[in-house]
């Protein structure tokens, strides 16, 4: 599942499986300290989103006017007990020769993030953090969680405006998310070069998070387990505190540009608010990530085996330990494309030798996923970001899990099976094996010696070609009992809810970890 690819933790679809198209992480800023080799490329054209073609569409924009300085700036943001910086990340391994490289850039296509990134543990709840300054004519900074708290059954007065703003540009969102890099890029140039060579998914990236914290500012809860992923996650682009208030003007600059019915000072007030906001809880977790976690982790292939002709499962050894649950996923980044990272989850539940695998399939524009399936030998070593997803087992009930993986989303619901068994339990486990041809069915064997293994285990195999794959579902059961756990590509995830949901299943009890689907559709 690049970027789990379509489930919630790995498969392309919402989990973190293999599946990938082509971009840079999991939210609308991430760079990196350090120059890298660009990947090569057919053309000697100048790379698309660089700071020459950023400023020509700025001006094709606006008339070839100069971009005018944002109305109300971001001051800077600095976490709470921390100085503000940051150390540079340590020196990163060399690329192999471009013989090895794949033959061209892909172009996106639309997976879920097992090639994705990508929900971690609830979040301890925030200390009083004072709101960072603003430039002239501040707004009135209210406390850092307002944005966030659950207001009035219609939302907060700021989730409204912001709300009102995003239904506006949604029109229009590929001119706000050019225009956005371009100001950004024009009047940062230097940051060009912490970004991805090609900015074409990186684009969508920044709708997509902005859409997914609009629709949850007023559950804090879940935006604050995100937004704390995405802190965390960041932390291995080089992200420093330093760099928010620039991503903050430039956005406010584009929202200013296209956002003309709606806005106003009341809106732009109630912007900068909320992105002062996520930008604090994003450094806060990023701070406190540091004291107890490296930004990234070096691991070296020891195993590739080719299941088909374009899926593959990768084996590799950290040369740190790991820590991870079974059912989440990870970011990951090849030698032969930097800086561009994809979703996979994780194949197996901890193991004793701290091996980790992964399911990979190649799609047509996958950078990440051909790589990995068609470049990738034992000896070369990969980058692994931090491990995140909420589709995990809750250890502390004895019900019963309906585990359905579609294709590569089959890699986290063998990992939770494995869970299961060491854990020692014997509740009820079923597991629906989906896949549109029988030679999609890569893993079936290692499913099925998993069911002779454990009388609790009951996997059922079903070949759909037609994408019913949740309909079958529906004649077993009762599973109202249940907890249910998706992984797999995204039209799999959203009929699969429907159907479970339609069979008595409570949304508390269906997982999926569709927040990261959303910034990662693009993989």
């Amino acid at each position: 599942m690049d970027a789990p690819t379509t489930t919630a933790a790995g498969n392309g679809t919402s989990g973190g499986s293999s599946s990938d198209g082509q971009g840079g992480g999991g939210g609308w800023f991430t760079p990196r300290k350090e120059p890298t080799p660009r990947p090569a490329t057919d053309s000697a054209e100048t790379p698309e989103g660089s700071p020459a073609e950023a400023e020509q569409s700025a001006g094709e924009e606006t008339g070839r006017e100069r971009i005018p300085p944002p109305r109300r700036t971001v001051a800077a943001i600095r976490p709470v007990g921390s100085s503000g910086s940051r150390p540079a990340p340590p020196p990163r391994h060399e690329p192999p020769a471009a013989e090895h490289a794949p033959a061209r850039p892909e172009t996106a296509t639309a997976g879920r993030p097992h090639d994705h990134e990508p929900v971690a543990p609830a979040a301890a709840e925030r200390a009083s953090v004072p709101a960072p300054a603003m430039s002239a004519n501040p707004a009135p900074a209210p406390a850092a969680s307002a944005p966030v708290t659950g207001a009035s059954p219609g939302g907060s007065p700021d989730a409204l405006l912001v709300r009102r703003t995003m239904a506006e540009i949604a029109p229009v969102a590929d001119k706000v998310t050019s225009y956005f890099y371009a100001l950004l890029f024009v009047r940062h140039p230097e940051l060009r070069a912490l970004f991805p060579a090609a900015m074409d998914a990186q684009r969508d990236r920044l709708l997509k998070a902005l859409l997914t914290a609009a629709e949850h500012m007023d559950n804090a809860g879940v935006l604050t387990d995100y937004l704390r992923n995405l802190g965390r996650g960041h932390r291995k682009y080089g992200t420093e505190p330093a760099h928010y208030p620039a991503v903050g003007d430039a956005l406010i600059g584009a929202l200013t540009r296209y956002a003309t019915t709606t806005w106003d000072e009341e809106t732009e007030a109630a912007w900068v608010r909320t992105y002062t906001t996520i930008s604090q809880i994003m450094i806060d977790a990023a701070s406190e990530d540091e004291l107890r976690a490296p930004a990234w982790w070096e691991a070296e292939v020891v195993s590739h085996e080719l299941r088909t002709s374009d899926i593959a499962i990768v084996t590799v050894r950290p040369h740190q330990p790991y820590p991870f649950l079974a059912g989440q996923y990870t970011s990951l980044e090849t030698p032969w494309w930097p800086r561009v990272w994809r979703h996979y989850s994780f194949a197996g539940a901890p193991r004793a030798d701290g091996l980790l695998s992964f399911h990979v399939k190649a799609v047509p524009a996958g950078w990440v996923s051909n790589a990995l399936v068609h470049h990738a030998r034992p000896g070369d070593v990969l980058r692994l970001g931090p491990p995140a997803g909420s589709m995990t087992v809750d250890h502390s009930t004895d019900s019963g899990l309906l585990c359905l993986g579609g294709g590569t989303g089959i890699a986290p619901i063998k990992a939770l099976v494995e869970d299961v068994a060491e854990h020692g339990e014997r509740r009820p486990v079923e597991v629906f094996y989906g896949a549109r041809t029988g030679i999609d069915l890569y893993d079936i064997d290692t499913m099925l010696r998993l069911q002779q293994s454990h009388p609790w285990l009951s996997v059922r195999a079903v070949v759909d070609d037609r994408a019913q794959f949740p309909d079958a579902v529906r004649e077993f059961g009762p599973w109202y009992e249940y907890d249910a756990y998706l992984s797999g590509p995204p039209g799999m995830i959203r009929s699969g809810v429907d159907a479970l949901r339609g069979v008595g299943i409570p949304s508390e009890r269906i997982r999926h970890d569709s927040l990261e689907e959303l910034v990662t559709a693009a993989d």
